[in-house]
């Protein structure tokens, strides 16, 4: 009996996105989940893209690969995040359409919305205003992928949607101590200063930029309920011509308080304190996600739950000591 399942290709299955999806979709049992790693495929060469494409039968595509990383990372590696992250854009999505793939989702980040962007931010406000400039790099190379997928769709029909997360956390997350997201480095810290009896911990800047934050394990059940949808229903609710769709939590925090919401799933008791001589980077960045949530999405893991889950399972598998 033949096999009628979808081959789907989730490119940057190692990451956090990435293996996220590949678990949700696994976990469904009505597709074939196509994976490489970064040895077997360099998506920034477009040979080796092109052969994957062409010896690989791939119905649909989850565009989750890309170079990521925090403040410090962003602005330090200016060129690689905008070089690497445009490459494998640019090959992914134009080698899914001469291999004959009509649908894909490509990831992108909230930061492809103007610094001073209202709020909540609208789909519509993409390209409206100037980017944070401690990762404009990043943020235009990720309008380059939304732009890339409108512009296939006009022009040969194809059917490749986007989505613009919040900020991530949970699963699968970068721990290193110099380039990794803000969660992840507070959970390294205050561990470290508990373990230590460290009295104090300085976090950079003010703490008072808000920061809306959701558990990339919601962030997969988003990705395949877009996916899921009629065309129709998705054009009818993504902003800016149909090119994109926000996935949010709705709510947000400061940074100050989500670091005594750190200290606490940790456990630390000391003296959180601020450097305001540290970038503080965008004031405030909450998404609207009323058109996502019409779909009938929402989030199911409230931030103090997903920080204490997250806190044990680091632990318990040996990823901070």
């Amino acid at each position: 009996m033949s096999d009628s399942r979808l081959n789907v290709f989730v490119a940057g299955h190692r990451g956090m996105v990435g293996s996220a999806i590949a678990r949700a979709l696994a976990a469904r049992g009505d597709v074939n989940v196509v994976c490489r790693t970064h040895a077997e495929l360099d998506l920034t060469d477009q040979q080796q893209v092109r052969a994957f494409f062409a010896s690989e039968p791939v119905d649909m595509v989850y565009m989750a690969a890309g170079r990521v990383g925090g403040i410090h990372a962003n602005n330090t590696y200016r060129a690689e995040f905008i070089q690497q992250n445009l490459a494998m854009a640019t090959n992914v999505i134009h080698e899914s359409h001469q291999a004959g793939v009509r649908k894909m989702l490509y990831l992108g980040s909230s930061c492809v919305y103007p610094k001073l962007a209202p709020q909540p931010i609208v789909e519509s406000a993409l390209l409206t205003g100037e980017l944070e400039s401690t990762n404009s790099p990043y943020a235009l190379a990720k309008i380059a992928g939304i732009m890339l997928c409108q512009s296939y769709n006009i022009q040969y029909g194809t059917d490749y949607r986007c989505l613009m997360p919040s900020n991530l956390y949970g699963p699968g997350d970068n721990y290193h101590p110099e380039n990794s997201h803000v969660i992840p480095a507070l959970l390294r810290r205050f561990h470290e200063a508990r373990e230590s009896g460290t009295p104090e911990i300085a976090i950079w800047g003010t703490g008072t930029p808000r920061r809306e934050f959701l558990h990339v394990d919601d962030l997969a059940q988003a990705c395949l309920q877009v996916m899921d949808v009629d065309r129709e229903l998705y054009d009818a609710c993504a902003g800016s011509g149909g090119t994109h769709l926000n996935a949010g939590s709705g709510y947000d925090v400061t940074i100050g308080e989500l670091a005594h919401m750190v200290a606490n799933a940790v456990g630390y008791r000391g003296e959180i304190t601020f450097d305001p001589s540290k970038p503080d980077g965008t004031p405030r960045k909450l998404l609207d996600n009323s058109a996502i949530t019409s779909l009938g999405w929402r989030p199911r893991i409230g931030l103090a739950e997903g920080l204490q889950s997250t806190y044990r399972d680091i632990v318990r598998d040996g990823i901070i000591g």
